[in-house]
């Protein structure tokens, strides 16, 4: 078998076989096969795709070409949830200790990525002493006796797909989606999970931006999970606007304990509700999603989902008082207002470039090297639908150590991120489609 034979193959729009796919994949992780081969195969897949089978197979391959985690030692179904990504998504903070409270085990390994704002880890390490790592006994005993962990991904799951992303990134072959869904899906086969829930969003801060691209990314990975025999769902969710008011580590753990108190923005509320009814009913709790819905706002009424999320916050040596007092989470020194310049309606807000100005803040990363400023980030102030009059805030920098120069950059971005227009504008969806093995459901 030759690594040019197989490019041509697919070159050519032909149907590659596991043991082709495997012979490239393992070949590239072990170094036998050289970089300009794999960009070629990559850019061979972007113009002829891959189906169901192709993609399954190579998601397969690069969940295999490291550790592989087996969460049989914990008793009932575990459901994964990943998120596309978005600006101000503090999702898996509201939904771990919610659908945990469920009875419905959460086994969370996250990684942490490039990205305006930091990672479901960044977040988490905003309560002081609240610590990600854990060995793989401890992480299992942790879900059996409180229902939920969230840690570190293994420095070995996926090394394959590691390797093809950061080669995808140079080689304009990224926006490929059976090379997306199979990046996603692999490191979800590889965490051990036995049902997925996936959150793919769509608009100007998604990765996605428009819905049919949304529809088909969900429908390739979903394809993978139910070729691989595991139960997958997705919900195409909206980032036409940032999800919820807080960007930023701290102030999104902020949104994040409110919204289990039952008092948080009503669009992450919904969201987290149509996600976690979606793992309940796969995790066997709930006949379907009205049954879920009602458990789960129970769950938040009664304050078990908040003192689910302070077990585990206990449990990985975080300060549980800040969870009674958010307050005592960190905070940043000053705040600048960013006031509204003309008056009317908020159109649209570009998430994109709210995230970028809660990164130039130092919310984020620009490079792995960055660090962090948990403190920092952007609280809006007006979302799409409100109301505005000249010298209105519509948003407030947390400033800690940012240049002037970056604080300045920053507040630009977010007057340029606000539309405004004469006509009143109505809510924008939250939630466009469903998307199971059985087809595809727009709301």
């Amino acid at each position: 078998m030759r690594a040019v034979d197989i490019i041509q193959k697919k070159r050519d729009g032909g149907e590659l076989s596991r043991e082709e796919i495997s012979f490239l994949i393992q070949g590239y992780s072990k170094g036998e096969v050289p970089d300009y081969q794999l960009s070629a195969w990559a850019m061979a897949v972007y113009f002829q795709g891959m189906n169901a089978r192709e993609t399954g197979d190579l998601t397969m391959e690069m969940a295999m070409s490291g550790d592989q985690v087996d969460l049989s030692p914990i008793a009932g179904i575990k459901v994964d949830k990943h998120s596309t990504g978005g600006v101000g998504d503090k999702t898996t903070v509201v939904l771990a200790p919610l659908v945990a409270s469920a009875g419905v085990p959460v086994a969370k390994m996250s990684g942490r990525g490039l990205g305006h704002t930091g990672g479901t880890l960044d977040k988490l390490e905003s309560i002081t002493g609240f610590s990600i790592e854990m060995d793989r006994e401890r992480f299992f005993d942790q879900v059996g006796e409180i229902g939920a962990a969230v840690i570190g991904q293994s420095g070995n799951i996926t090394p394959a797909d590691k390797k093809l992303y950061a080669l995808r990134d140079v080689t304009a072959t990224v926006e490929s989606i059976p090379l997306i869904a199979s990046s996603v899906m692999s490191k979800k086969i590889a965490a051990g999970a036995d049902a997925i829930v996936l959150d793919v969003k769509t608009g100007s801060g998604a990765f996605m931006k428009t819905l049919d691209d949304s529809i088909a990314l969900a429908q390739a990975m979903v394809d993978i999970g139910t070729h691989l025999g595991r139960n997958t769902v997705a919900i195409i969710s909206d980032m036409d606007q940032p999800l919820g008011y807080g960007i930023g580590n701290a102030l999104e753990i902020k949104e994040g304990i409110e919204t289990l108190k039952g008092h948080g923005p009503k669009d992450l509320q919904e969201v987290c509700l149509i996600l976690g009814s979606q793992m309940l009913v796969l995790g066997g709790k709930a006949k379907d999603e009205a049954e879920a819905r009602s458990i789960l706002m129970t769950h938040i009424e009664d304050g078990t989902a908040l003192e689910k999320f302070k077990q585990i916050v206990s449990a990985q040596g975080g300060d549980v008082s800040q969870i009674d007092d958010p307050e005592k989470l960190p905070a940043a020194k000053r705040f600048i207002e960013v006031k509204a310049k003309t008056k009317g309606y908020i159109e649209g807000i570009q998430a994109e470039e709210i995230g970028i100005a809660a990164m130039l803040l130092g919310a984020g990363r620009e490079t792995k090297e960055s660090v962090i400023d948990l403190a920092v980030g952007i609280q809006l102030s007006k979302k799409v639908g409100d109301a505005v009059e000249i010298g209105d805030t519509l948003a407030v920098l947390h400033i800690n150590d940012a240049s002037d120069k970056k604080v300045e950059e920053a507040e630009g971005k977010v007057l340029e991120a606000y539309r405004i227009t004469s006509e009143s504008v109505p809510p924008l969806p939250l939630v466009f489609a469903l998307v199971t093995k059985d087809g595809v459901t727009r709301y």
